[in-house]
C-alpha cells in the first residue's frame, strides 16, 4: 500500500505536539550540579599511606596509563642486634586519564585499599596533556570518595579496623602512667588487720583452754557447790572404792581398819 502523501508530516507534528506538553527535565548545568549515584565511575583517588609500592595496579592495568616510581631505605632494626629491613618509598604516581577506559581493573586488584572511585567528572582541560594527573591531585580526589555502605548487623569486624583499634588502646596504655592512690598499701593492711584478729580470736577459741582457779565451771573451785562436799558414791564404774554394802568375795578377807578412820 502506498504511503499517504503528508503522513510523515502530521506524525512530526504529533510527537512535537505532545513533547510540548510535558515538563521539561533538562539539568541546568553547572548552575545546578547533578544528582550522581554513590559509585559512580567519576576519576580515582589515591590514598597514598596504604600504597606499598607493590606495582600490581600498574601491571594490570589494560591501557599502560599508571606511571609509578620509587626508591628502597633501609630500616634500622627495632631491637639491639636486630636485622636491618629495606622498604620501598613511593615518589611518583601518576594516572593518565586520556588512556584510562574506567574499567577498574587496577582498584580490583590492589591488595591494600589505596585506589578508590570518586564521582568527581570536571578534570577537563584544555590540552591532553594536563590530563596526567599526579599524586597530589589524586591525593585531593580522595576525599570526595563516598563512605561505603554499611555491614550487616552480623557481620565480622574488618580486619583493618581491628588492628588500628588495638594499636590505638595499645599506645594510649604505653602512654598513660597506672593511677596509684597515696597510701594504698596503709589502707589495704588497715583492712586486713581486722580478718586477721579475727581469724586469730577464732582459732584460739577453737583450741581447749586450761582450768583456771577462778573459773567458776572449774571443778576445784571452791565457789561451787558440788565441790564443797565429797561425793557419797563414788561414780558409776569406778572400782577404786571398795563399797562396804557389797558382799566380800571368796579368798579375800576384809582389810583391818586404821587409826582415825571412821
Amino acid at each position: 500500500m502506498a504511503p499517504i502523501p503528508g503522513s510523515g508530516l502530521a506524525k512530526g507534528l504529533a510527537v512535537t505536539l505532545r513533547t510540548m506538553t510535558r515538563k521539561t527535565v533538562t539539568e541546568q548545568y553547572p548552575d545546578a550540579q547533578p544528582d550522581l549515584a554513590p559509585r559512580t565511575r567519576g576519576v580515582i583517588g589515591l590514598f597514598e599511606e596504604n600504597c606499598t609500592v607493590c606495582m600490581l595496579c600498574a601491571r594490570e592495568c589494560p591501557d599502560w596509563c599508571i606511571y609509578i616510581d620509587s626508591h628502597k631505605e633501609t630500616v634500622p632494626a627495632a631491637t639491639p642486634g636486630g636485622r636491618d629491613r629495606s622498604r620501598n618509598v613511593l615518589d611518583r604516581f601518576a594516572i593518565d586519564f586520556s588512556l584510562c577506559m574506567y574499567c577498574g581493573i587496577c582498584i580490583e586488584v590492589c591488595p591494600f585499599d589505596a585506589l578508590f572511585w570518586s564521582p568527581e567528572f570536571e578534570y577537563a582541560e584544555t590540552d591532553i596533556r594536563d590530563l596526567t594527573h599526579e599524586r597530589d591531585k589524586l591525593r585531593e580526589w580522595m576525599w570526595t570518595v563516598p563512605a561505603p555502605p554499611a555491614l550487616d548487623p552480623g557481620a565480622e569486624e574488618p580486619k583493618e579496623i581491628a588492628a588500628a583499634r588495638k594499636t590505638a588502646e595499645k599506645l594510649a596504655a604505653q602512654q598513660t602512667p597506672p593511677v596509684t592512690e597515696p597510701h594504698a598499701d596503709e589502707q589495704a593492711r588497715a583492712a586486713e588487720g581486722p580478718t586477721r584478729a579475727q581469724g586469730d580470736s577464732q582459732q584460739q577459741t577453737d583450741q581447749p583452754r586450761p582450768s583456771s582457779p577462778s573459773s567458776p565451771s572449774s571443778p576445784s573451785s571452791p565457789s561451787s557447790p558440788s565441790a564443797s562436799r565429797p561425793s557419797d558414791r563414788p561414780a558409776a564404774g569406778d572400782r577404786s572404792q571398795p563399797d562396804p554394802s557389797a558382799p566380800a568375795r571368796p579368798g579375800t578377807e576384809p582389810q583391818p581398819k586404821q587409826e582415825g578412820q571412821e
